[in-house]
């Protein structure tokens, strides 16, 4: 592999990991919040146990992610899989911003030191409080907007 080609996959894995947050950002405004409400409802709603129907979204991107790694090895298309890579890491910040950070699905002893991570997380708490099934505010995972620093 050439140094191009290795910075071509780098750079291929840095756009999918900014573009995810576009498509969750999409997904979450028009389908969890729309006709996908079924499956995010509960995690709006305080419910005991750790699984929520929610994680169906999550479960659907690592299957996408996988059969990218899968498919991109088996044809030695190595471009597919940076874009499954990509993925992978935006859901796994996605899981420790969204699920650690702010939901304490794990539990960690984190209280967020920068404006950035304050911001975010001042801001997915305004979501659940103002998000209805079919309206809602702030619908990013691991970006929000600086219109959200006056509540931090």
């Amino acid at each position: 592999m050439s140094p191009i080609e290795i910075m071509l996959y780098l750079l291929i894995i840095i756009v999918t990991f900014f573009f995810m947050e576009g498509v969750a950002w999409f997904l979450h405004k028009y389908i969890m919040h729309g006709f996908g409400w079924y499956l995010h409802e509960d995690h709006h709603r305080y419910h005991k146990g750790r699984i929520e129907k929610n994680d169906v979204f999550g479960l659907i991107f690592s299957i996408i992610s996988f059969l990218l790694f899968l498919f991109g090895t088996l044809y030695t298309q190595y471009y597919v899989v940076a874009f499954g890579i990509g993925i992978m890491l935006y859901g796994f910040a996605y899981f420790i911003v969204h699920d650690i950070f702010f939901h304490k699905r794990v539990k960690l002893k984190y209280k967020p030191k920068s404006d950035y991570m304050k911001r975010v997380l001042k801001a997915h708490a305004i979501h659940h409080q103002k998000s209805t099934p079919n309206s809602g505010v702030a619908f990013g995972f691991i970006y929000a907007s600086r219109k959200y620093q006056k509540y931090v």
